[in-house]
């Protein structure tokens, strides 16, 4: 029987997390209703937390946060085509619009009318994922691969935005590439570009327990930020990937660059402009790349993790819904935590 509420993890503003009761939508034509088991807490998710906004993405309403999601298939809407009742999967979070130019030309991870769970791009807001039950459309579900558990399932989407700003950094192989960031989506970059076979990986942040993480799941050679004595700069790099969405760090993946260089820009900035090393860009000559989301990366990552990536050292806490704001305080602690998880199972 389909429950009429269900509880969920609400943000209403900046510093104002809730667990409260909702109501429950039953899956209607072509939609599937998700019994929730896991939600990664991503940076964005943070944001929101302790901002209210993301970038330039205010919360104007209360919004059920999350979209790192997985669980079973709960019920199927009148007509609906998909994974049978009882079947573990991951929800794919946007649902694009289909007819703009960017949908047609194959670009649908920057379609702007993309509906995203647990966004605030527009109003009213997606809900997100961070409830005991979720009602999508159809589209969105992915069955998992044999032998995928939800425990490593739920790393599909951040390992997405992974594999897409590598994508876009174009051929890797055999290449030298610097990783701003070692949070979560910096650690799942390095990850990436191992599997796609670049040659050396240097990570770089401010906390040592982040680059524990990175050397563990590829990193080549780790640096703290602001040591430029470091050996692992001696050389300019053919690629640098900014995952921290500080500043600074796209100050040293610009810097740190080759001439001819790529530069890829995946973690968001601070609201308003952001200082560029614009003459260094000019006179090196450096492609400087926007990666946002991803589009077909999702099924992937989902392959991927199904064939072993090694991956797990990135998940390293998981709290009951109850707990969310210990969770999310702890999410935020980069001395202690990396990917913390939610587990909403009412199992």
């Amino acid at each position: 029987m389909h429950p009429t509420t269900v509880r969920a993890c609400t943000v209403h503003a900046a510093g104002d997390l809730r667990i409260e009761e909702r109501p429950a939508a039953a899956p209607g034509p072509g939609e599937i209703a998700v019994a929730i088991t896991l939600g990664g807490i991503c940076g964005s998710d943070l944001h929101y937390y302790h901002r209210g906004r993301v970038g330039d993405f205010a919360v104007r309403e209360p919004m059920v946060l999350g979209h790192e999601v997985v669980g079973h298939v709960a019920a199927l809407g009148p007509g609906s085509t998909g994974p049978a009742v009882g079947t573990p999967v991951a929800i794919h979070p946007a649902t694009p619009c289909g007819g703009c130019p960017e949908c047609a030309a194959g670009r649908r991870n920057i379609c702007g009318h993309t509906r995203y769970l647990g966004s605030a791009a527009h109003l009213p807001h997606v809900q997100g994922g961070f409830a005991e039950r979720v009602t999508v459309p159809a589209a969105q579900i992915r069955a998992l691969p044999p032998g995928l558990t939800l425990n490593r399932a739920v790393l599909a989407e951040p390992l997405s935005v992974a594999l897409h700003a590598v994508n876009r950094a174009g051929d890797v192989r055999g290449k030298r590439v610097l990783v701003t960031g070692a949070g979560p989506i910096g650690c799942l970059v390095v990850a990436a570009l191992r599997h796609r076979g670049a040659a050396e990986i240097v990570a770089s942040d401010l906390v040592d327990e982040p680059l524990r993480i990175a050397a563990e799941v590829g990193a080549t050679a780790t640096v703290r930020a602001g040591r430029p004595e470091d050996p692992a700069w001696t050389a300019p790099f053919d690629i640098t990937i900014e995952a921290s969405g500080a500043p600074a760090g796209l100050r040293t993946c610009v810097e740190r660059a080759r001439r001819g260089g790529t530069v890829v820009l995946l973690g968001l900035l601070p609201p308003g402009e952001v200082g560029l090393l614009g003459n260094v860009a000019v006179t090196r000559e450096l492609d400087l790349r926007g990666a946002f989301r991803f589009d077909t990366e999702f099924d992937e990552a989902l392959s991927l993790l199904a064939q072993g990536l090694p991956v797990d050292p990135v998940i390293t806490h998981t709290f009951p819904l109850d707990r969310a704001t210990e969770a999310f305080d702890l999410a935020g602690n980069r001395e202690l935590a990396s990917k913390v998880l939610l587990n909403l199972s009412t199992s």
